[in-house]
């Protein structure tokens, strides 16, 4: 351990010291044992035989178990004795029995670094699949050896039925940790105010200072209970879920703190913790202290397959759940379920933080579970980030698969010489944008033209791109719902609208109707002015900054130098120049390594997209140089912490006494820190980058939200405007190192606006990116009375429409308060429901919602918190398809 180290531990050291001299207690102290794994993280054969011999043997044991539910198919399967004998021990779900089950998420997910649609789908899968081995499983408190917490779980776990919760991984801190707060038992109170009863990792529970994986609470060591005691802390526990692969049996043993009494954690809650808490902890994402190897090309692949699952599912379901509520085209669960598993499958937090290594379940997996194919098993590749590519394809390809089955289902198409686009909308807003569709094969490019519902001519523009001639135009689309655009063989008409020129400096200047932009070839293409024409051409960029807008900047340690973007002239290219959209291609080089970004803005899109290309040369080093040829396990101090040194795409902006808030799984977080910047594991801090970060000026007046396409991480400080983390190579955990094997490829965006983040509607913005307008391109008699269709609106604005599916005739809708306070909207929808009923994520019923009929449109009433998540159930729901 390095001496600056050693100096941060002196205060507790002294601590301890003046405990080991402190008189003995002789208070019963508890321990949480137990067991964590599963056929894919790590389950050999013998383990359920071992611990049905180990509980006979050793009757006061009690084991509390995080073990994936899937593993129970393959141990019913594999060791059908050691199965039922097993079962047997876990009839008693009493508090006095002896097994419980404290994490049922279907693959261990870490959860704050997934969407909110994600976590929800993890607890139900997995909780559906247990419940096939053990339907009395009684899931009442989560708790989780790996740092697997995020900020909503309150009123998720509510809604599934759970009454407590522990934020405590004591023995695995490799990702991360929660914030040291508080006592025996606090409120953790969620972002929409569910509280739910918790054990925290308490103010008292100190890192352990001989590692960097472990706080002091993991084996019930004296000094750890005598500092709870101290601390006021009556009936103090600790924890370890040991991995599924030790034969050390019950835990506890020498040097351990007595008396120790082990227990399952729903019998401490309800029989020895202090009955009442008093203490409430508002508990911020930011108490999420949790770190990866951010930056690296492996874990960004991962992410990127990941985030792009997630959306086309989330597309998948609404558009099935739109045709299938019509009773015309069948509701593919089988389908679903098993794009859905091998999704939460990519989400197993060992996929990433150890993406190299070679799966658990590989090393004995001989009969792939029973709701595994072959294909879908991953039996062909070794590695998590190789499961990863084969899990994530599979959900990719069975979503587009339904997604194509539901387009024809809700666009029919006839025998016609007249052809049109159907634009359909995922979200629960109406949206304004621009809609491309791939022309018809034989269609003269330089005779097309698009006209709308009422024979009136939308602005267009013909482009090309991924090899076929597409119609780029402006599209109106209501909520849940669809549009009809046709399309007619004469010349578009003429009209002024986006375009880019070159001005006498040399810069180009691209204009649309709600900016003007300015990119600099002489400086690698950085973005000299970004301008809003709304905001009274409010400037963004801040042209004072030692760093430029848009630039790429990092430590090459290899050579000991920075490597800057802007440092060499780039080369621009013009791809499409209007009326409709723009798209500039930049050419540059960072050192000797060439890039490609394009640029792209539309006319009325508030949205730039930026696609990002790094064509490197070998592997350089990227990012801090510390330690780089010899792994230190236990040395606090780590490279990959350190985003100041990694390669940043940074956006210094024209906002005086900046604040970020981010995005996470049903949450939004004002940060509290000075800045994103760590080097030690003892001083991790939350620099998650889920969706989007957000920042503002002091005051809430400009902002300008930054998107990314995967979960990564974010830099922000006095020095250092926000960055976006694009690059690390060197070492990781456990000494792997994590290379560069290929170009660097992502995606990411900028929404400038006016007022804080709620106000701009950056939740929705998000939203419209990860879930685009999609088209169908058919031929149609008549576009008729379906040439215009909603099924759901929302009255007001705020709520986001996370999810739709059906089940048997039950059309199910969930809502989220993304952005809006907790005033009533009015829902409206297409078709008929027997009886509307606002219900848990568990099925059950929490209350009717009556309905009236206004207009045509059935109408109900909905008030969420801020923040708030409810699902809807419409029983028995049709309607008419066209």
């Amino acid at each position: 351990m390095t001496k600056v180290v050693k100096t941060k531990w002196l205060p507790l050291c002294f601590a301890l010291l003046a405990l080991a001299s402190a008189p003995a207690f002789s208070q019963t102290a508890y321990f949480v044992d137990g067991w964590h794994g599963g056929i894919w993280g790590h389950y050999p054969p013998w383990v359920t035989q071992f611990l049905v011999d180990k509980l006979n043997q050793n009757p006061d044991w009690k084991i509390n178990l995080e073990i994936e539910p899937e593993s129970w198919d393959w141990i019913e399967a594999n060791t059908p004795e050691a199965y039922k004998e097993f079962q047997a021990l876990f009839a008693d779900q009493s508090v006095k029995g002896r097994i419980e089950y404290v994490n049922p998420d279907f693959a261990q997910s870490y959860l704050w670094n997934i969407t909110g649609e994600s976590v929800i789908h993890q607890f139900d899968y997995g909780m559906r699949k247990l419940r096939q081995h053990f339907p009395n499983a009684n899931l009442t408190v989560y708790s989780s050896e790996e740092p697997c917490f995020t900020s909503a779980l309150p009123g998720i776990l509510k809604s599934f039925g759970f009454k407590y919760a522990v934020l405590k991984n004591p023995n695995t801190c490799w990702g991360g940790y929660t914030r040291a707060f508080g006592g025996e038992l606090v409120n953790w109170v969620g972002p929409d105010g569910t509280t739910i009863t918790t054990v925290p990792r308490y103010a008292s529970e100190a890192l352990n200072m001989t590692t960097t994986w472990k706080t002091m609470a993991s084996d019930n060591v004296p000094a750890y209970i005598e500092a709870a005691l101290q601390a006021g802390i009556i009936h103090p526990v600790g924890m370890l879920l040991q991995d599924a692969g030790w034969k050390s049996g019950p835990r506890l043993g020498k040097g351990t703190y007595r008396p120790s009494e082990y227990v399952m954690w729903r019998d401490y809650f309800e029989n020895y913790a202090i009955k009442t808490s008093v203490e409430e902890w508002k508990f911020s994402q930011e108490d999420v202290l949790v770190s990866l190897v951010w930056g690296s090309q492996v874990l960004q692949k991962i992410g990127q397959e990941v985030r792009t699952a997630e959306n086309q599912i989330i597309m998948a379901e609404k558009l099935a759940a739109m045709a299938a509520s019509s009773r015309e085209f069948p509701w593919p669960q089988p389908a679903f379920a098993g794009a859905w598993r091998t999704l939460l499958l990519s989400q197993h937090h060992d996929c990433w933080i150890t993406p190299y290594n070679r799966s658990g379940a590989a090393d004995h997996l001989t009969t792939a579970p029973s709701s595994l194919t072959p294909a879908q098993s991953g039996a062909a590749v070794n590695s998590w980030a190789e499961k990863v590519a084969v899990w994530t394809d599979n959900t990719r390809q069975t979503s587009d698969t339904i997604t194509q089955g539901a387009l024809v289902a809700l666009s029919p198409a006839t025998a016609d010489d007249r052809t049109f686009i159907r634009v359909f909308n995922t979200l629960g807003v109406g949206r304004n944008e621009l809609a491309s569709a791939t022309l018809p094969a034989g269609w003269d490019t330089t005779r097309v033209r698009v006209l709308d519902g009422d024979d009136r001519e939308v602005p267009s523009q013909i482009i090309s791109r991924s090899g076929s001639n597409q119609v780029l135009f402006a599209a109106d689309v209501p909520s849940i719902g669809y549009n009809t655009y046709r399309l007619d063989k004469k010349p578009a008409a003429t009209s002024k609208g986006s375009h880019v020129s070159i001005q006498a400096d040399g810069t180009y200047k691209l204009e649309t109707d709600l900016y003007t932009l300015t990119v600099d070839p002489a400086h690698g293409g950085t973005i000299s002015s970004l301008q809003s024409k709304e905001l009274k051409h409010k400037e963004f960029v801040d042209g004072a900054n030692a760093r430029r807008f848009s630039e790429m900047r990092g430590y090459f340690f290899d050579e000991g130098k920075y490597h800057s973007s802007a440092e060499q002239p780039a080369k621009l290219t013009i791809l499409e120049n209007g009326p409709v959209g723009l798209r500039v291609q930049v050419d540059g080089l960072i050192g000797v390594h060439p890039f490609t970004q394009i640029i792209t803005l539309a006319q009325g899109q508030p949205r730039i997209d930026f696609n990002l290309k790094i064509n490197w040369q070998g592997n350089p080093g990227i990012g801090d140089g510390y330690a780089q040829t010899a792994w230190r396990k236990e040395d606090d101090h780590k490279a990959f912490y350190n985003n100041r040194e990694k390669l940043l795409a940074l956006f210094p902006l024209n906002l005086k006494t900046q604040k970020i808030y981010k995005n996470a799984a049903f949450d939004v977080t004002e940060s509290k820190l000075s800045d994103t910047f760590f080097t030690n594991w003892s001083g991790i801090k939350n620099d998650i980058f889920l969706n989007w970060v957000d920042a503002t000026d002091g005051s809430n007046q400009y902002g300008l939200a930054l998107l990314t396409d995967h979960t990564t991480s974010y830099a922000h400080g006095a020095d250092v405007p926000l960055g976006l983390t694009l690059q690390y190579s060197g070492i990781g955990l456990w000494g792997r190192n994590h290379r560069i094997d290929g170009p660097t490829e992502l995606n990411y965006a900028l929404v400038p606006h006016a007022g804080k983040w709620d106000q701009a509607g950056i939740w929705t913005a998000s939203d419209r990116w990860n879930e685009p307008l999609v088209t169908r391109v058919m031929n149609l008699n008549s576009p008729g009375g379906g040439a215009r269709k909603s099924l759901l609106s929302v009255s007001g604005s705020g709520y986001e429409i996370s999810s739709m599916h059906m089940g048997g005739k039950d059309f199910f809708v969930r809502f989220f308060n993304a952005e809006g306070d907790a005033s009533p909207r009015q829902i409206s929808f297409d078709g008929h429901a027997d009886t509307i009923e606002a219900v848990g994520l568990d099925g059950s019923k929490i209350r009717d919602l009556p309905q009236r009929k206004e207009a045509g449109k059935n109408i109900f009433s909905l008030s969420l918190a801020r923040m708030g998540v409810q699902t809807i159930r419409l029983s028995n729901y049709s309607m008419p398809l066209r």
